[in-house]
């Protein structure tokens, strides 16, 4: 998530300083971004010299320190103390001016907000995967952002070519309040035994002209990251709708975490 919304965003002409937890890791997104950018060359979409400058574009910030950006946007995993963690980091780090935005997917923006010594300035900005495809992005104002934040992420989001829609701050927000219950009522259909992933997939892709299947979608997500939000929404909304699957828990526990992992309800070479 974190390296297609660099693309995003120096494709969309801003320049991006792409940080990670080594390196290694941040140059292996921008290698990725690089090989992202030349499929599109390959297909016509892109010149030589287009990707060069979107390239060009992104540096590489080893540290949180000293940044001197218009915003800061976190796409680390769905963990509420390391995002706390990163957020307390980027509000001593970036300038007074600066929109701190979360990728979030489920985590409230209040909550993060109450962190930093600029909850007027915190914001949620959710991306949908993959991000350069993808065109929503939900806006999600905690209880204390500014309304010139919202319009500030609202107008970014719209340059980047995306769809903005505000939603309020409640747990899932809507994207993943709707889709991770059906996920999730998608692994109970395989643990109680009504069907196999593929049936429960084919059911769903033919019969509601899903373009993916739930478990599919659940492998492409991760099954720890869906797991997360099941219980961010479980335990903030304390009703039982929202109990995580125990066979969903069972794969997490196994290291089964779908697509990137090579196996989750399905296997992957």
């Amino acid at each position: 998530m974190g390296s297609g919304i660099a693309q995003v965003a120096a494709a969309g002409g801003h320049d991006v300083l792409l940080n990670d937890r080594s390196r290694e890791l941040i140059e292996r997104g921008i290698a990725g971004i690089g090989k992202q950018l030349s499929r599109s060359v390959e297909k016509g979409r892109l010149s030589e010299e287009g990707r060069a400058e979107i390239l060009a574009r992104i540096a590489v910030a080893p540290a949180i320190a000293g940044f001197d950006v218009d915003v800061a946007i976190e796409a680390a995993s769905e963990h509420l103390e390391t995002k706390l963690a990163i957020f307390r980091a980027l509000d001593e780090a970036c300038a007074p001016r600066a929109v701190l935005a979360s990728n979030t997917s489920s985590i409230s923006i209040t909550v993060l907000g109450a962190a930093t010594r600029r909850p007027e300035r915190t914001i949620g900005m959710h991306f949908m995967n993959p991000v350069p495809v993808m065109q929503l992005v939900e806006i999600i104002r905690g209880i204390a952002t500014s309304q010139e934040t919202y319009e500030f992420t609202r107008d970014l989001a719209q340059q980047l070519g995306k769809t903005p829609v505000e939603v309020r701050d409640f747990p899932g927000f809507v994207s993943n309040r709707v889709l991770m219950p059906m996920i999730n009522e998608a692994i109970y259909a395989v643990y109680e035994g009504v069907a196999t992933p593929e049936a429960v997939d084919i059911v769903m892709k033919l019969g509601m002209n899903h373009p993916m299947g739930p478990l599919t979608l659940a492998d492409f997500i991760g099954l720890d990251t869906c797991l997360a939000i099941m219980d961010v929404l479980y335990t903030g909304f304390g009703d039982s709708k929202y109990r995580a699957c125990p066979l969903l828990r069972q794969y997490v526990a196994a290291g089964w975490l779908g697509k990137k992992s090579g196996r989750g309800f399905y296997a992957y070479s």
